[in-house]
């Protein structure tokens, strides 16, 4: 069991706060994380840090303007299956939900740390594989490049499948990868009695990256009822 518990950091002085020292909450949401301070994340500065924080504000005001829900009551279990460094949970700022910061186990990076270090919860988890759920299913879901990632390790529609199983009826989903992908990604909610629509990049319709709004529709086995008719 040695080998799966990870050590402090050395510490010079009685004084000195192994780790280093954290912000109180909610100010350490956006505050530098000491291990990014400390250069034990590679390729990640303050600056790219802070950058990354902006960039997912100006995202979820985005969101936000497609979905007047984010951030409310209606959608209190959240999960980001890409949650990168944490900035969408951290841009979220509310206190009517919580997230679910899942880290790939195929990530570039393992940011898992900085996650917690900013106050937030998480997980390791490969999108191949069944996610636990107990206790509780999810009201919404945000994939950021998941299915980019995952592309040449399993089929889209068994990551949408089990997406369909952790998501609530009426719940949503937010996907943001390449048109190309998403595409595919909608042919396959139509199988799955999922409502979809396909909206440009928030800097406009010529980049390449679009944003796919999904919401699972409550139905029954004879499909003459659904929450919409």
């Amino acid at each position: 069991m040695e080998r799966c518990t990870t050590r402090m950091p050395k510490v010079n002085d009685a004084s000195d706060v192994a780790g280093g020292i954290l912000e109180k909450f909610p100010k350490r949401l956006n505050a530098v994380p000491p291990r990014v301070l400390s250069g034990s994340l590679s390729g990640v500065t303050a600056e790219s840090y802070n950058a990354d924080t902006q960039l997912w504000k100006k995202h979820v005001e985005a969101y936000k303007r497609i979905n007047k829900y984010i951030g409310e009551i209606r959608y209190r279990n959240v999960m980001d299956m890409n949650a990168g460094l944490g900035g969408f949970a951290a841009a979220l700022t509310s206190n009517k939900a919580w997230v679910m910061n899942v880290v790939p186990t195929i990530a570039k990076d393992n940011t898992l740390g900085v996650i917690y270090e900013r106050g937030l919860i998480g997980i390791y988890h490969d999108w191949c594989e069944a996610f636990s759920t107990y206790p509780r299913t999810y009201d919404l879901i945000h994939a950021n490049g998941v299915f980019n990632m995952y592309r040449d390790r399993c089929d889209i529609e068994d990551i949408l499948l089990e997406m369909d199983r952790i998501l609530r009826p009426e719940g949503a989903v937010i996907l943001r990868d390449n048109v190309d992908v998403l595409n595919r990604v909608k042919k396959v909610l139509g199988g799955i009695r999922w409502d979809s629509k396909l909206v440009d990049h928030e800097d406009g319709p010529l980049v390449p990256e679009k944003i796919l709004i999904a919401v699972k529709k409550y139905w029954v086995a004879d499909g003459n009822r659904t929450a919409d008719s």
